[in-house]
């Protein structure tokens, strides 16, 4: 059984950094595409970053480009989530997820995911 423990969210100002980690338990964490979306309240999930199974390319949504970076550690089985520049746009649930196939933007494609977690940007 795969399981995704998402932390790192929290309150932060306009213009702060925080960086968002994945654990993964259970499975083959190195054999999976690994990605991040987020939910705004009232919002479909979109998704934000990707990342291959050894780290050496990502894509990310041009909403985050520039300010967000994904990245991830085989040995300890965890994904990460670098946000700079947050703005008030950026608030919502943050979701990393475990890609099983399809196209790696769509949430339909990822078959496993954490329960989230809050981050909440102030104006």
């Amino acid at each position: 059984q795969v399981r995704l423990v998402e932390s790192g969210g929290g309150l932060v100002q306009a213009g702060d950094s925080l960086k968002l980690s994945c654990v993964v338990y259970g499975g083959t964490f190195s054999a999976y595409t690994m990605g991040w979306f987020r939910q705004a309240l009232g919002m479909e999930r979109e998704f934000l970053a990707t990342i291959s199974y050894g780290g050496a390319t990502s894509s990310y949504a041009d909403s985050v480009k520039g300010r967000f970076t994904i990245s991830r550690d085989n040995y300890k089985n965890t994904v990460y989530l670098q946000m700079n520049i947050l703005k008030p746009d950026d608030t919502g649930v943050y979701y990393c997820a475990a890609r099983t196939g399809g196209p790696q933007n769509s949430p339909g494609s990822y078959g496993y995911w954490g329960q989230g977690t809050q981050v909440t940007v102030s104006s």
